[in-house]
C-alpha cells in the first residue's frame, strides 16, 4: 500500500469519526456526568468495541447483516434498548456535588468501559461499515491481510484519539461546573441525547 492511499484512508476515516454518532453521544454524556477520570475507560471501551465490530465484519458478519433483515433488526434493537436504558438512568440520577464523581453509584471504571464497549460493538451499521469501507483502500495486487491489519490499526488509533478529545473536553467542562443544579442539568441533557440516540438507532434502516 502506498503512502498516498494510506493518507487518503486516514483522512476519510477521520472525517467519518468526527461526526457524532451514538458512541460519541454516549462518551460525551458519560464524561460530562463523571468527569475527566472517565476518559480512559470510555476510550478503551470505544477502541475495543470498534475492534470487535471490525473483526466480526471481516469474518463475514458485515456481509450477512447487509442481506439479513432479521439479524440486523435484532442487533439494532439490542443497541437501541441499551441506549434508552442508559439515557433514562442518567436522566433520573440525582448528582451530589459533595460526593466524589467516581464514588457515585454506577460510575465505576468497569461500568463506563462496559457502556461504551456495548454501544460501539453492537451497532449493526458499524459492523456493516467495515466490510464496505476497508476494501476500497486495499491494493489487490499486494498481500491483502497486511493491508487490512494496517488499515484496522489506523482506524482504531484514530477512533481512540477522537473519543479521547470529545471525552476530555466534556470532562473538563463538567468539572468546571460543580453546582448540583448545573450537574443535574448536564445529566438531563446527556440523558436526553442518549434517549434520542436510542430512538435514532431504533429507526435505523438497512442500506
Amino acid at each position: 500500500m502506498s503512502f498516498e492511499i494510506w493518507l487518503a484512508y486516514a483522512l476519510a476515516a477521520s472525517l467519518i469519526l468526527v461526526i457524532p454518532g451514538p458512541t460519541i453521544i454516549l462518551v460525551i454524556s458519560q464524561a460530562m456526568n463523571h468527569g475527566r477520570k472517565s476518559v480512559i475507560p470510555l476510550v478503551f471501551g470505544v477502541v475495543l468495541g470498534d475492534l470487535t465490530a471490525m473483526v466480526l465484519s471481516l469474518l463475514g458478519l458485515g456481509a450477512i447483516l447487509s442481506v439479513s433483515a432479521t439479524l440486523f433488526i435484532i442487533l439494532k434493537w439490542i443497541g437501541a434498548v441499551y441506549l434508552l436504558y442508559l439515557g433514562i438512568t442518567l436522566w433520573r440520577s440525582n448528582p451530589d456535588s459533595k460526593t466524589p464523581l467516581l464514588a457515585q453509584k454506577g460510575s465505576t471504571n468497569g461500568s463506563l468501559f462496559r457502556s461504551s464497549y456495548i454501544v460501539t460493538s453492537l451497532n449493526p451499521k458499524g459492523i456493516a461499515f467495515f466490510v464496505a469501507f476497508l476494501p476500497q483502500f486495499v491494493n489487490p495486487q499486494m498481500p491483502v491481510q497486511p493491508q487490512l491489519v494496517l488499515l484496522g490499526i489506523t482506524f482504531l488509533v484514530l477512533a481512540g484519539i477522537n473519543a479521547a478529545i470529545y471525552a476530555i473536553f466534556a470532562g473538563q467542562l463538567r468539572e468546571h461546573l460543580q453546582s448540583g443544579r448545573v450537574c443535574r442539568w448536564f445529566n438531563r441533557c446527556g440523558g436526553t441525547a442518549l434517549i434520542g440516540a436510542g430512538i435514532v438507532t431504533a429507526a435505523m434502516k438497512r442500506t
